[in-house]
């Protein structure tokens, strides 16, 4: 799926058995781009980039899980990009226990990043910023981007559904919190692009997920 906007192009990927969502975020005059937690099939992702004649600046993680992460060394090996990550995920990115379940999931570990992010950074792209929205919750970490009415949530928000939060980090209490305060004061007409394909359809706008997501709604 790629979708257009005055000065932002977006690419959808679904990768790997987890159903995950990596994108591609690029400004169409500059060809410049940004992956985003592009963990597997990386063949196909960088095939992709080729064809389209896109030069990578950045991999940006959402957070540090390996279902996210587990495609970034051969990424940054190919394109000379940066890594982002927020500066809560940099420990947890680098840990034996990551790599290894990177393997099992058919990926690889991660290098450390190169530049740790904060809330309120902005990620610079052709004539457009990423802006970085730090929402807690699903981990410590996590991050959600923000553009021209495109929001890349990771595993914040899904289409139906929010990030789990039995894992080392999580807290139910704060990622409803991310998501309601920082979230849901986003414009309605905002697309809502997950990090996993859990819900019906691959993409949702703010305004649907109020009404609609049964976590959430009201």
């Amino acid at each position: 799926m790629i979708e257009e906007s005055q000065s932002v192009r977006v690419k959808q990927f679904l990768v790997g058995r987890l159903a995950v969502f990596a994108y591609a975020v690029w400004d169409p005059a500059s060809r410049e781009g940004v992956l985003i937690d592009p963990a597997f099939e990386t063949e196909k992702i960088l095939a992709w980039v080729g064809e389209a004649g896109l030069r990578v600046s950045h991999v940006v993680n959402t957070h540090a899980h390996t279902d996210h992460t587990a495609g970034n060394a051969v990424i940054l090996a190919a394109t000379g990009a940066k890594l982002a990550i927020h500066r809560l995920e940099k420990k947890r990115l680098g840990r034996v226990w990551n790599k290894a379940i990177a393997k099992v999931l058919g990926g690889g570990g991660s290098p450390a990043p190169d530049l740790l992010l904060e809330d309120g950074d902005e990620i610079p792209v052709g004539r457009f910023n990423l802006s970085v929205l730090h929402t807690p919750g699903h981990t410590a970490g996590g991050i959600c981007l923000f553009c021209e009415g495109h929001l890349f949530t990771g595993d914040t928000l899904f289409v139906g559904g929010v990030g789990r939060t039995d894992l080392p980090g999580g807290s139910e209490k704060t990622l409803l919190a991310s998501i309601k305060k920082r979230l849901f004061s986003l414009p309605d007409a905002t697309v809502v692009w997950p990090g996993h394909h859990y819900g019906e359809t691959p993409s949702s706008t703010i305004g649907r997920e109020k009404r609609t997501n049964p976590f959430l709604a009201g």
